[in-house]
């Protein structure tokens, strides 16, 4: 059973959750390369970060010439959101040892996917659909990071722009199709009310912030209610 839920976990994701993914990482790497960066740097800023706020960050103070150690804090902080998604992806991932293999797959794409599937997955059989689902969705990111590297001189600033929101705008599709669930309105609406603070913090913090005054405001509100 686990095999098989781990193969299927796979194959979801190469559908509709590899293009959206695809489609933000291939202008991540046509980025990469307009900044005169290196196809290795690349794909290990991908690989090992694996979250595009932080691998922004990191592309804007590596081709500005900047420290590494403040890079790599304001890389950790843009994706300080991965935190919250952990803790709560954790419990649909079992109590023992293994399910620690997750940790460097949480990501919108497999978090957003994997509390939707996994409460109808028997136990056994969740954490090898996740880590399928994360495989896959981890080798696609990496794909399309060369193959947007490569691309690059043939993909227009516009278009990269557009593509770079592909990856956020499905996850909002998802989170929408879903408001009906409880709690899952009020952080949609909660999130809308704190996108401001995102841009008036600005920087590696502004996204930290909105999300922490967002998430906090939903979790009263369906408290309260």
């Amino acid at each position: 059973m686990a095999r098989g839920a781990g193969w299927q976990g796979f194959g979801q994701a190469l559908g509709a959750p590899a293009l959206a993914m695809g489609a933000t990482f291939l202008a991540f790497g046509a980025a990469v390369a307009e900044a005169g960066l290196s196809l290795p740097w690349a794909l290990l800023c991908t690989g090992a970060v694996y979250g595009m706020a932080g691998q922004l960050v990191l592309l804007q103070v590596a081709a500005t010439g900047g420290a590494a150690l403040p890079a790599t804090i304001a890389a950790t902080a843009a994706n300080a959101r991965f935190l919250p998604m952990a803790v709560a992806i954790a419990p649909l991932l079992g109590r023992r040892a293994p399910r620690w293999l997750a940790l460097p797959f949480i990501a919108i794409t497999p978090w957003a996917a994997g509390m939707r599937a996994l409460p109808g997955l028997a136990e056994s059989a969740r954490l090898p659909w996740f880590l399928g689902f994360a495989l896959a969705s981890w080798c696609a990111a990496m794909a399309a990071t060369a193959a947007g590297h490569g691309l690059a001189p043939n993909l227009p600033v516009e278009l990269r722009a557009a593509l770079l929101f592909a990856n956020p705008l499905y996850f909002a599709l998802l989170l929408a199709a879903d408001s009906a669930r409880p709690g899952v309105a009020p952080a949609l609406l909660a999130g809308v009310l704190a996108a401001p603070l995102a841009w008036w913090v600005g920087g590696a913090w502004g996204l930290p912030a909105a999300g922490l005054v967002g998430g906090t405001l939903a979790f009263l509100w369906t408290r309260r209610r």
